[in-house]
């Protein structure tokens, strides 16, 4: 690069740095704050607390790198243009070509990176939160109970806790456990302390009664105990309770499941489309950088002015968004939609590369450089 590209490419690499770091950090924070009852409250520490919601940082990132791009790129460029750094640019013979260079070289880079999230870091990221997660809700339930609250510590064991003392103790428990299908049971307890084992939380329940429905007979059957205990866990290998998301699988993983895993054929299409998805996801930072770019190169120098580009590059960029949303969808229930996705993500740069490097016609200059004379 000349050292005018690496000039502009300083501006464009600090900033999409700063944008990119400072809105991740704003997206983790709102969404961290759900945490935060768990330290101030549960005993949760606070380096627990961070390396769990730090999990869902390189997510965030991947999702906002190709917006982000757009943004720097169109404002950055903007700004150039307002203070007439353009304008000397193609009064030195610098064409759309020279000036695109800087954007080319650092959405290469971006493309690189975001396939280097989309494809190994995210989905480690987001299956160790979600291990991280489980772990929380099976084996650490006792912070999780909260006074007064309906608490699902799994999806079919329900625990309330009138009030808990600062030792531990717990007073007025009902317990809602549904695990055994058939027979769900509901239990009633004074007083009760929750003890850590190697299989899992424990909970000690003394002075209750324990009631059951005989589905056979119809008959409610009710034991009263002065202690007893429960089981707070799954009471098997967390590998063999937790079903794995689809953001969470290696794209080998989505295009080709393991037969003997018991999957919901339902689901088949979705993971082809979230595969097909990151593949082509780093592609679409190309195309808003280029988007930015024709915006900015194309549409004349004034000497005043500028903001009805900044608002129809805005504009191009919510429409290629929305469409991406509704494409996914479509292309989740229905897997021939897929091309679909790879030319929501390409089509728009090559379209936006053609306008802004096309050939003119001999002897007539492009409409930009026409205008940029008569401003000057």
């Amino acid at each position: 690069m000349t050292g005018l590209d690496r000039y502009v490419f300083r501006q464009l690499g600090f900033a999409l740095i700063a944008v990119t770091g400072g809105l991740a950090l704003l997206i983790w924070l709102t969404q961290s704050l759900r945490f935060v009852e768990l330290v101030v409250n549960r005993g949760l520490s606070f380096a627990i607390f961070i390396q769990l919601t730090s999990l869902m940082i390189p997510r965030f990132v991947a999702v906002i790198l190709p917006i982000t791009t757009f943004v720097v790129v169109l404002f950055i460029y903007q700004r150039l243009a307002s203070d007439r750094e353009l304008v000397v640019m193609r009064a030195a013979g610098i064409s759309n070509a020279g000036m695109a260079r800087p954007v080319l070289v650092l959405a290469s880079c971006v493309v690189g990176l975001g396939f280097l999230l989309q494809i190994y870091i995210v989905p480690w990221s987001y299956g160790a939160f979600r291990e991280f997660q489980f772990e929380l809700r099976n084996r650490m339930a006792a912070i999780l109970l909260q006074d007064g609250v309906f608490t699902p510590v799994t999806d079919d064991l329900t625990v309330y806790v009138r009030k808990r003392n600062q030792d531990g103790t717990l007073h007025g428990l009902l317990i809602h456990d549904a695990r055994v299908r058939d027979n769900p049971a509901t239990i009633l307890a004074e007083s009760g302390a929750i003890t850590t084992t190697p299989a899992g939380p424990r909970i000690t329940l003394l002075n209750g009664s324990r009631q059951q429905m005989d589905r056979t007979t119809g008959r409610l059957n009710v034991l009263s105990f002065a202690a007893n205990s429960l089981d707070l866990a799954q009471g098997r290998r967390l590998e063999e309770t937790r079903y794995r998301d689809s953001q969470e699988r290696s794209i080998s993983e989505l295009l080709h499941p393991d037969p003997n895993e018991r999957i919901n054929p339902r689901d088949l299409p979705k993971w082809r489309a979230e595969a097909h998805q990151r593949m082509s996801g780093p592609l679409s930072t190309f195309s808003y950088a280029m988007l930015a770019l024709t915006v900015i190169l194309t549409g004349g120098f004034r000497r005043h002015g500028g903001s009805g580009r900044l608002l129809v590059g805005i504009l191009g960029l919510v429409s290629l968004l929305a469409l991406g949303l509704a494409i996914n969808n479509i292309a989740a229930r229905q897997n021939v939609a897929i091309p679909l996705i790879w030319a929501h993500a390409i089509l728009p740069g090559l379209v936006c590369t053609w306008i802004l490097f096309r050939p003119t016609a001999k002897g007539h200059p492009p409409a930009a450089a026409t205008r940029t004379e008569a401003a000057t």
